[in-house]
């Protein structure tokens, strides 16, 4: 994911690499060059499963503890390695924290995801918590970035698919605000998978569309255009911006199962791996059970003893208290953001402004004590 993303510096980042020809702005191209990583994180994230096995699938529940690690490596020296950490902070609610680090380029991104989901008579509707942290340290810039909500359609149907919806934002540490407007089809009319991007100069800017300085539409999936001002960006006229289908995925880098840590996500769910490309759902159930039963035990054991599960790189850290400065609070103050763990992109005194301040973090140095677990 952050391989491409790495290499956005002052020495190496031009228009080319963002579809921008129209500026020469250095800060403005690293605003849109990270506009462009987060649209091209979405066809992994949100439709894997669907090119995979025609249609979205229930994903197995991760434990509490459960980690996954890996690494980019790249021929090009000046990208160098990309190391990847995530691990399941809390099982209720489902939490997953992770980080991407590229120590080449000085670059870290980090962030959590959490979901809550209601159910429709049509669709299931899911609202994200969380946010990623994007930091060029050797530039002292750093983005914070928002989670869209989204929705599962197709259930009538029996071919479920994910559609995003709302707003994701992305506010960077030199002032640009970045409103990222996601739709689909409706029953008359439109496109799936479709979103319209907004670049403006801060957020006060965003109070009216006509105050844009580049608008990016078309369909996450497929094409994007790019053009400058606030009107809608054109096939035919304007350049593209991004085209999710004709970029090959730059896989992981993943030890065997048999030298990984028995967390380790596919260790640990090896035997139900196997029983689903065999469809022994008998077996499926069986190796599931001893999964989720031996997780039981341990918070019972836990429980009795008065101790709970430490998390193991991440830190629960509380924005109430006094933590120095730090690019979230600068970050969600020049947005208006909330603060508070509530549902992604809430704005301040928003309904949803409300309750704990807390959020989790890497932190790197139980990265480099791990002793057990290793890329």
């Amino acid at each position: 994911m952050l391989v491409a993303a790495s290499k956005i510096n002052k020495d190496s980042i031009d228009s080319s690499a963002t579809g921008a020809s129209f500026t020469s702005d250095p800060t403005l191209l690293r605003v849109i060059a990270v506009t462009k990583y987060f649209i091209s994180t979405l066809r992994s994230q949100y439709c894997s499963r669907n090119e995979s096995m025609g249609s979205e699938k229930k994903p197995l529940n991760p434990f509490l503890g459960e980690v996954f690690v890996g690494k980019w490596i790249s021929s090009d020296p000046t990208l160098g390695e990309t190391i990847l950490l995530s691990e399941q902070v809390s099982h209720h609610p489902p939490v997953t924290a992770y980080s991407i680090v590229n120590d080449t380029n000085n670059v870290l991104l980090e962030g959590y995801n959490g979901v809550r989901a209601t159910i429709s008579t049509t669709s299931i509707n899911v609202k994200q918590f969380g946010h990623a942290i994007l930091e060029y340290k050797d530039l002292n810039e750093s983005f914070l970035i928002t989670l869209p909500p989204l929705h599962i359609e197709g259930l009538i149907n029996a071919l479920p698919f994910v559609e995003l919806d709302g707003t994701a934002y992305i506010q960077a540490s030199n002032g640009y605000f970045v409103t990222v407007d996601f739709s689909g089809r409706g029953y008359f009319s439109g496109k799936k998978h479709t979103y319209k991007a907004r670049i403006y100069r801060d957020q006060v800017s965003s109070a009216s569309k006509e105050n844009a300085l580049v608008t990016i539409g078309g369909q996450w999936l497929e094409k994007s255009y790019i053009t400058p001002g606030s009107s809608s960006p054109s096939s035919k006229a304007d350049e593209l911006f991004y085209d999710a289908m004709a970029v090959t995925p730059q896989h992981l880098s993943v030890k065997p199962i048999e030298e990984q840590h028995e967390l380790e996500s596919r260790r640990a769910w090896r035997t139900v791996a196997e029983a689903i490309k065999t469809s022994d759902y008998d077996k499926i159930h069986i190796e599931k059970s001893l999964i989720e039963n031996a997780q039981r035990d341990l918070r019972k054991q836990e429980e009795e003893s008065g101790t709970r599960w430490e998390t193991r790189w991440f830190d629960y850290v509380d924005y109430e208290k006094d933590i120095g400065p730090d690019p979230f609070v600068n970050l969600t103050n020049l947005s208006s953001l909330s603060i508070k763990n509530a549902p992604s992109g809430s704005l301040k005194n928003s309904k949803y402004d409300v309750g704990e301040a807390k959020h989790w973090r890497v932190n790197l140095d139980k990265w480099k004590a791990e002793t057990e677990i290793k890329i």
